[in-house]
């Protein structure tokens, strides 16, 4: 019985670094958590460090809108996002820790008969690769979020129509990471919070050692899972990457009864938002259009993203907004993740995420796992390679999202 009360950590107390590991991780966030994790499990790697610059979860994985789905533009990247939001449905039970994953139902909302057409696509490229995505009208739409404004003749932005994608839904972020890391604590890894990579060293087209603020470390292979900071790793070894980075923002109204069950989005009125477990209004918006990484908020965010909420949703026009935070983005040309190996031995990346990444947390640990542990690509990422920018073969997800979600 007194066992009940006994204060247990989530991972064990931080060690001294080695001398060198096997694979060297750089990113403490949910892919670099998942990639440790599924070599353990999968392959029984377990001489793995983490090096995270600050905290476990301190970037983008902590700092996200929590949604998942898997309605994209692509057959790859379509496959690709299915096959992350089947691993995330077991993930809770796989890792024994509540991730608090609701699939809710997401909605697309379109408000044109372009946007119409473009909805009808999208569900039919999701159908040929078995994901639930079909085209709804305002009656089924007024049916999932009865709460929503859809009838009002004089809005700017008329509800004619919306994908409605039933798999998707929101899961607790935080829950994630920390799950994630005590999977790969447990399986042996050690996670090196407060742990600044310096810069590396290379010899014969492979990297031989990471420089850290805490010392320097011979590895076997490395990872960059650094979403935002991916062009200042990659630098550190000659391996540029077509990517800017941008901040993205979000903000919380303070808790109210239910009112909303299914995520809303609206592609022209660049908004979206769903209620969280504690009845706090989640909302986002667009990425901002400068390149920074400067994670500080503005308030034509909140103007902005107040006003389009309204038109949705009016009975919110007395809610008090919480808090606002930001968070980087790091995005390709194409608006597809850079995932695999590069043209260091040794060295691959799981970067050019933009607003995707945390959906794909799972799937990038398996596949870059499986990278990792055979030296081989995965067919899922293949698609995604660096190459791609060179051969011309490029993914684009432009609008797949139309808004940053």
């Amino acid at each position: 019985m007194l066992d009940i009360f006994r204060k247990r950590r989530m991972w064990k107390r931080q060690p001294e670094l080695k001398d060198s590991y096997d694979v060297v991780i750089i990113g403490g966030g949910s892919h670099g958590l998942a990639t440790a994790y599924y070599l353990r499990k999968e392959h029984g790697i377990t001489n793995v460090a983490v090096l995270e610059k600050r905290y476990i979860g301190s970037g983008a994985a902590g700092r996200n809108t929590t949604i998942l789905r898997s309605n994209y533009k692509t057959p790859e990247g379509a496959r690709f996002y299915d096959a992350s939001v089947k691993l995330y449905e077991g993930l809770s039970q796989e890792l024994n820790f509540n991730l608090l994953f609701s699939q809710c139902g997401h909605l697309t909302l379109a408000h044109s008969d372009r946007a119409m057409f473009v909805m009808a696509n999208r569900a039919e490229v999701n159908r040929l690769q078995g994901i639930d995505s079909r085209l709804i009208y305002p009656d089924e739409i007024k049916q999932l979020a009865p709460a929503m404004q859809v009838d009002n003749p004089n809005t700017t932005f008329p509800v004619i129509g919306a994908l409605y994608h039933p798999p998707g839904g929101i899961i607790r972020h935080d829950a994630v990471v920390w799950g994630l890391a005590r999977g790969a604590d447990h399986g042996g890894a050690e996670l090196h919070q407060n742990t600044e990579v310096l810069g590396m060293d290379r010899s014969n087209g492979r990297v031989t050692q990471v420089r850290t603020n805490r010392g320097n470390i011979r590895c076997g292979q490395v990872l960059n899972c650094t979403a935002g900071w991916s062009t200042i790793i990659n630098d550190m070894v000659g391996v540029p990457l077509p990517i800017t980075t941008h901040i993205l923002q979000a903000c919380v109204t303070e808790a109210m009864k239910p009112l909303l069950d299914v995520v809303i989005v609206s592609s022209q009125m660049h908004v979206y938002l769903s209620q969280t477990d504690r009845g706090e209004f989640l909302m986002g918006a667009e990425i901002e259009p400068w390149t920074t990484y400067r994670m500080q908020g503005t308030l034509n965010f909140l103007q902005d993203v107040s006003r389009h909420v309204l038109e949705l949703f009016p009975q919110l026009e007395r809610a008090r907004l919480l808090r606002s935070w930001a968070g980087l983005c790091d995005l390709s040309p194409d608006y597809s993740p850079i995932l695999g190996k590069t043209e260091v031995d040794n060295f691959h990346v799981s970067a050019g995420w933009g607003t995707y990444g945390f959906k794909a947390a799972p799937i990038v640990g398996k596949t870059l796992a499986e990278l990792v542990a055979t030296n081989r690509t995965p067919d899922l990422i293949a698609p995604f390679a660096l190459e791609r920018f060179y051969e011309d073969k490029l993914v684009s997800e432009l609008a797949a999202a139309a808004v940053s979600h």
